[in-house]
């Protein structure tokens, strides 16, 4: 029993962190089981994902198209009429939200703080979601040989990088607060 007074910080963290990670990822996965729309294909935040990201590609003066693949949960993303990635749900980003949302809950402490920090950090993470979806479309029309580097290193390593900067501002302004409670 020792032990648990001793540790009570960090089981109440480690249970919010999880319980709310958990809770968020099944209400994740049940929006998923319920979404299909032809015109909205595979499911409505990816659609979007893909949407944004070829429009941004526009935007860098590039020709950018996407098409559902029918035979794939995914859009298909052409660059100036070169096939160069499938956008599937996992390119939305929020798995990497239920991952921020659930260690800023487990470390909360005001409730409006919270909510705005949270909201704050969703908005940073979508945006650089999608400026991250179109860079990385256009590296891969750019660069082909480099598929690897940027698919599965520099970019990941961007976007958690951001994350972790957001959980340490986090830490910092719960602890500062704590501070002036003191």
């Amino acid at each position: 029993m020792q032990i648990l007074k001793e540790n009570k910080r960090v089981i109440v963290f480690l249970t919010v962190f999880l319980g709310s990670y958990f809770l968020l990822s099944a209400i994740y996965h049940w929006y998923l089981s319920l979404t299909f729309s032809p015109e909205h294909y595979p499911d409505f935040i990816t659609y979007y994902v893909a949407k944004q990201s070829n429009d941004l590609i526009n935007t860098f003066g590039y020709t950018g198209q996407i098409f559902p693949m029918p035979n794939h949960p995914a859009m298909a993303q052409f660059v100036n009429g070169r096939h160069v990635a499938r956008i599937i749900e996992g390119c939305n980003a929020i798995s990497v939200i239920i991952l921020f949302v659930s260690f800023v809950l487990a470390f909360a402490k005001k409730i409006k703080t919270t909510f705005l920090f949270i909201l704050s950090g969703v908005s940073i993470i979508y945006v650089l979601n999608i400026l991250r979806v179109s860079l990385l479309c256009i590296g891969l029309y750019e660069y082909p040989a480099s598929q690897a580097l940027l698919h599965d290193i520099l970019f990941p390593l961007v976007i958690y990088g951001v994350v972790l900067c957001l959980w340490v501002i986090w830490v910092k302004i719960v602890l500062k607060a704590k501070g002036n409670e003191e």
